[in-house]
């Protein structure tokens, strides 16, 4: 694909990521749908790129109704329960504020097949031409702010527990979740905290949310019984424990499948992860008769596979978080009112159910190529890297893989101490270097 990734489209607002190429995106939706739905998280180029696409739905025939400043999971929810053909949701995610990106979504809330990509791909390109409708054809947008409130009432709906006597702190990463918390927070009667809920369009995920705790973590070691991190567009969360330790997404997976599998909700008593999760998951789900499959880094990998298998829940390390019965999306704020839950029920603390995961050291190295794919087809560079792998046995792992969205190669390796995690990495960082493919 020449601008699909793992995640939509994404790049630097105003050099890839241009109104112009929103708008064909915009056109060909328009063209092919009756009715779509936009979302946008708080970066300075997404009201840009929500008129751009908007702009493009309507002159090519189709209606667009914009929610504005929202999260992913209220755009997903609101694609697949309302009578929208297809949604898009501007965002980059946990990406800075300079780069932007759209994803799209089928009518089912899941991400759009290949195939519509490269169809939308190829018009981008000039390969597909279309007309533009006129006259009484020509669409109209709509204001659609509402929506996320009904995305919030079915959270309350269908997840609310009371939350009495808990003080919860929660980090809106200045980004979408600032909207949609903004609406849920009055039913909480917890003593909450909220930080990170002032959006200026270029404070997003800036020392804050899900990709940078440590400022969050002193702060519910201060004195909370746990708290929850989202990132740029809250389709992922990380929880930090009483004692200011991270609960990562792996740790979440496990608290969630355990719980499933006790309530009869875990079908074969599987949990789909992907390459990156932690050896001490799959140890800790063995030791209470939960079994998994892996897939590659991607929440779209994640849903295919759990939806080719029947399976209910799946994820990934970073906290993007699929449970089947809730809709096929990640969602941040459900998957952390889903955790208060059980600790609830439980009558547990977070740090007492997420210890269940020891996790081993880990170590991931991002290093800037141009040559991501031609490592992936190196023989002697594979065969290097199985040998190392081979010599950590049981104990340890090593993966190399491309970054889908930024031109980098990833190494990450996990082993039974953090000295020798970093010798294995430096090894195959070695054998880049010397093939010529980092600096």
């Amino acid at each position: 694909m020449r601008y699909f990734g793992t995640d939509g489209i994404r790049g630097v607002a105003n050099d890839l990521l241009t109104p112009e190429l929103a708008y064909k995106v915009g056109a060909y939706l328009g063209h092919k749908y009756d009715m779509v739905v936009i979302g946008k998280d708080t970066r300075i180029s997404s009201s840009m790129l929500e008129s751009a696409l908007a702009s493009g739905i309507s002159a090519y025939g189709a209606k667009a109704y914009t929610m504005g400043y929202t999260s992913t999971p209220a755009l997903a929810y609101t694609t697949k329960t309302e009578d929208f053909d297809v949604g898009i949701m501007i965002s980059a995610s946990h990406n800075p504020y300079y780069d932007n990106g759209i994803k799209i979504f089928a009518k089912d809330g899941l991400k759009i097949d290949s195939t519509i990509e490269k169809e939308i791909e190829d018009y981008i390109d000039g390969k597909i031409s279309l007309d533009k409708a006129s006259g009484d054809k020509i669409g109209e947008i709509y204001d659609y702010k509402e929506a996320s409130a009904h995305y919030v009432k079915w959270l309350h709906d269908h997840f609310y527990t009371d939350t009495s006597g808990m003080k919860i702190a929660f980090d809106l990463a200045n980004g979408g979740a600032t909207y949609t918390f903004d609406l849920y927070k009055k039913y909480f009667e917890a003593d909450i905290a909220i930080l990170n809920d002032r959006p200026d369009g270029i404070n997003i995920n800036v020392d804050c949310g899900s990709t940078h705790l440590d400022r969050f973590k002193g702060y519910v070691k201060g004195g909370f019984d746990m708290g929850f991190a989202f990132d740029g567009d809250a389709d992922r969360v990380l929880a930090i424990d009483e004692n200011g330790e991270v609960v990562d997404g792996d740790k979440l997976m496990y608290i969630l499948a355990r719980y499933l599998k006790k309530m009869g909700k875990l079908h074969d008593d599987m949990v789909v992860t992907t390459v990156m999760s932690n050896l001490g998951l799959y140890k800790a789900f063995k030791r209470v008769g939960i079994q998994s499959v892996k897939t590659s880094v991607g929440d779209k990998n994640v849903a295919d596979m759990m939806i080719n298998n029947d399976y209910d829940l799946g994820g990934e390390q970073s906290g993007h978080i699929i449970i089947k019965e809730d809709g096929m999306f990640g969602d941040g704020l459900k998957t952390a009112l889903r955790i208060i839950k059980i600790l609830k029920e439980e009558n547990k603390s977070l740090k007492e159910i997420a210890d269940d995961v020891k996790i081993y050291p880990q170590l991931l190295v991002n290093k800037k190529t141009e040559y991501k794919e031609d490592i992936m087809n190196d023989g002697d560079i594979l065969a290097y890297v199985q040998m190392k792998d081979d010599e950590l046995g049981d104990d340890g792992r090593i993966l190399v893989r491309p970054s889908g969205t930024e031109p980098l190669i990833r190494v990450m390796v996990e082993a039974d101490s953090d000295e020798k995690c970093q010798r294995y990495v430096d090894d195959i960082l070695g054998c880049l270097k010397d093939k010529g493919y980092i600096g």
